[in-house]
C-alpha cells in the first residue's frame, strides 16, 4: 500500500515540470481564432499535461542510459532555478495573454472589451491538470501491479515487455473502445433525437417542387431536422420578385434523409426520382450540393444561386449522418465521401441521358464537410472539370484531397493561404470579391478565409510548422501567432469551436461572399457586378 502511495503522491518530476509549464505558457500565446477564459483554462490544462508526460518520458529515457546522478546540492539549485524561470514565465503569459487576445479580436473587427481572468485561468488549469495527473499515475500503478505479478512466472524482461504491452493495449482500447466510442454512441443518441424534431417556425411546404411536401416521394418526416428546413425554409417567389423585379419561378429543392432510404445507394436513386417528380431536369441549373455531418446546406449557398436564376434552378442533397460536423469529420468521413460519390454519379447518369442540348449546367457545391462529400466524386480536378459544369467549395477541410493537390501544385510564388493554380485559368481560390475579378473565368472556385481552422487543421500541426505562418503571412492570421510543437495542434483543434463565432470573412464565416463565388463559376447571362453587389447585400440581411 506504500508504495502505491508513492506511485500516485509522488512528488513533481523536473524535466516534466519544465516541459509542463513550457507547454502551458505556450497554450497561452494566440492562435487563429479569439478564445474565451474558460476555455484558455481547459486549454492550459490539456497542454500542460501532455508537456508534463513529455518531460517525465524523456527524463526516465535519460536516467536510463545515463548513469551519472548529480550531488543533492545541485539537483536542488536547480530545483530553485528553473521553479524561478516557470514561476516568472508564467506570469508574463497570463499577464500578456489579455493584450494577445484583444489584438486578435481588434484585428477580426470585434469587440476589443473582454471579460479575461488570468488568475482564474491558472486555477482551472491547475486543478485539471491535477486530475488528469492523478489518472495517469493510477493507470502507472496499474500497469507496475501487473508486471509485478507476471514477474513471478516469467523472466523478469518477459513480464516487463509483457506488462507494458497489456497496458499500452488497454489504454488503446479504453480511450478508443470505451471513450471514444461511447462518447460518439451518445452523440448519436442525442443528434438523432434532435433530428427528429421540428425546429421552431418551420414548417411543412405546400409547393409541389419541395421535398417533405404532400406531393413529394420524400415524406415531411423522413427529411430530418436540417432537411426539413432545407424545404421548409426555401425562398418564395414573392421573395424573389422583390429582389429581380419581374416574375420568378418556385426554385425546386429535392432532400432525402437518413432515414428515408436503408442505404447511401437508395437514397441516391430516390433523390433522382424525386428530381424527376419535380421537373428538376428541366431547369437551367441543377447543383449537386454536399451536407455537413447533421444534414445541414448553407442556406447561402442555395439562396445565392436561386436570386442568382431567378427561382429557375433545381438543388439536391442528401443526409448521412446525424452527428455535428467536426464530430462526423473525426469518424464519419468515409460515409460523407460514399453518400457524395453516390449521389453525384446517380444524378450524372440520370442527367447524361438527356439530349446534349437540353441538358441543365451541372453544378457541385458544398461548405466545410459538405465540400469533402462532394470532392470525393471525383478522381482529381481534371476528373472534376470534366464531368461538371462549375464547382463552389466554401472551407474546405485539408483532408479533401483535390483541395491538398492544388494547392500543392501552386504556381511558384504564391501563398499557401491564397493559392494560384495554373493562372488561375481553372481553378480560383478567394477570400475577397477581388480575388474572383478578371478573365478568365474561373470553372472551380474556393473559398477560403486565412484564419478558417476548419481549412488548417491537420494532425501534421503536431511535429510540422505549417507553410501559412510562413512569410509573407495573410493579413488575417496574427502577426504573434507561433508554432509550437503539440501546441498548436491542440489551439487549431480548439479554434474549429469557435469559427462561426467571428465576423464575416474571418473564421469559418464566409457570408454573401458565395455570391461573388457562384457568380465567377455560373453568372446567369446578363449578370453583372452591380447585381452582385446587390445580392449581397440581399445574403447579408441588409
Amino acid at each position: 500500500m506504500t508504495g502505491s502511495r508513492r506511485v500516485v503522491r509522488r512528488r513533481l518530476g523536473f524535466a516534466g515540470t519544465l516541459l509542463a509549464t513550457l507547454f502551458f505558457c505556450a497554450s497561452m500565446t494566440p492562435s487563429l481564432l479569439p478564445r474565451a477564459w474558460e476555455y484558455q483554462g481547459v486549454m492550459g490544462a490539456v497542454t500542460a499535461i501532455i508537456g508534463y508526460g513529455t518531460g517525465a518520458s524523456a527524463g526516465a529515457v535519460c536516467r536510463a542510459v545515463i548513469p551519472y546522478r548529480p550531488p543533492a546540492r545541485w539537483v536542488r539549485w536547480a530545483w530553485q532555478i528553473m521553479l524561478g524561470v516557470c514561476a516568472a514565465l508564467t506570469v508574463a503569459a497570463l499577464s500578456y495573454s489579455y493584450g494577445w487576445q484583444r489584438d486578435l479580436r481588434a484585428l477580426m473587427g470585434m469587440d476589443t472589451e473582454i471579460t479575461w481572468y488570468p488568475a482564474v485561468i491558472l486555477a482551472v488549469a491547475a486543478v485539471l491538470f491535477c486530475v488528469f495527473l492523478v489518472l495517469a499515475r493510477l493507470v502507472r500503478l496499474g500497469g507496475r501491479r501487473l508486471i509485478d505479478w507476471l514477474d513471478r512466472y516469467v523472466p523478469n524482461l518477459v513480464g516487463h515487455a509483457v506488462g507494458g504491452l497489456a497496458v499500452a493495449l488497454l489504454v488503446v482500447v479504453f480511450f478508443n473502445d470505451v471513450l471514444l466510442s461511447g462518447f460518439v454512441a451518445a452523440m448519436n443518441n442525442v443528434s438523432s433525437v434532435a433530428n427528429e424534431t421540428t425546429p421552431p417556425g418551420v414548417r411543412r411546404p405546400a409547393e409541389a417542387a419541395l421535398s417533405g411536401s404532400p406531393a413529394s416521394l420524400v415524406e415531411w418526416d423522413r427529411l430530418g431536422r436540417e432537411g426539413q428546413v432545407f424545404t421548409g425554409d426555401a425562398l418564395s417567389r414573392r421573395a424573389l420578385e422583390t429582389f429581380s423585379g419581374r416574375p420568378a419561378e418556385q426554385p425546386i429543392r429535392v432532400y432525402v434523409g437518413l432515414e428515408a432510404a436503408p442505404t447511401p445507394a437508395a437514397r441516391a436513386e430516390l433523390a433522382v426520382r424525386e428530381l424527376e417528380r419535380t421537373g428538376a431536369f428541366q431547369r437551367p441549373v441543377l447543383a449537386v450540393l454536399g451536407t455537413t455531418g447533421t444534414g445541414w446546406v448553407d442556406p447561402g449557398i442555395c439562396e445565392a444561386l436561386e436570386y442568382m436564376y431567378n427561382g429557375d434552378t433545381a438543388l439536391v442533397a442528401v443526409q448521412y449522418s446525424y452527428l455535428p460536423s467536426w464530430v462526423s469529420f473525426l469518424v464519419d468521413q468515409e460515409r460523407a465521401a460514399v453518400a457524395g460519390r453516390a449521389l453525384f454519379e446517380a444524378v450524372r447518369a440520370r442527367w447524361e441521358r438527356l439530349p446534349a442540348d437540353a441538358r441543365p449546367l451541372l453544378l457541385v457545391g458544398g461548405e466545410s464537410l459538405g465540400s469533402y462529400a462532394m470532392e470525393n466524386a471525383f478522381d482529381g480536378v481534371d476528373d472534376l472539370v470534366a464531368r461538371t459544369d462549375g464547382a463552389l467549395f466554401v472551407g474546405s477541410p485539408y483532408a479533401n484531397a483535390i483541395w491538398y493537390d492544388v494547392t500543392s501544385r501552386r504556381d511558384p510564388g504564391s501563398p499557401v493561404w491564397r493559392p494560384v493554380y495554373e493562372s488561375g485559368k481553372v481553378v480560383r481560390f478567394a477570400q475577397r470579391p477581388a480575388d474572383l475579378a478578371g478573365e478568365p473565368r474561373p470553372q472551380v472556385v474556393y473559398l477560403q478565409n486565412s484564419s478558417d481552422p476548419v481549412v488548417w487543421w491537420t494532425p501534421r500541426l503536431i511535429f510540422e510548422r505549417p507553410t501559412w505562418l510562413e512569410e509573407p503571412r495573410a493579413p488575417g492570421i496574427n502577426r504573434q501567432m507561433n508554432w509550437f510543437p503539440l501546441v498548436t495542434f491542440w489551439q487549431v483543434l480548439g479554434d474549429m469551436t469557435a469559427g462561426l463565432g467571428v465576423p464575416a470573412g474571418h473564421g469559418h464565416r464566409y457570408g454573401a461572399l458565395i455570391v461573388d463565388g457562384w457568380a465567377a463559376v455560373a453568372a446567369p447571362p446578363g449578370w453583372t457586378a452591380e447585381d452582385s453587389a446587390r445580392l449581397r447585400v440581399r445574403i447579408s440581411g441588409g
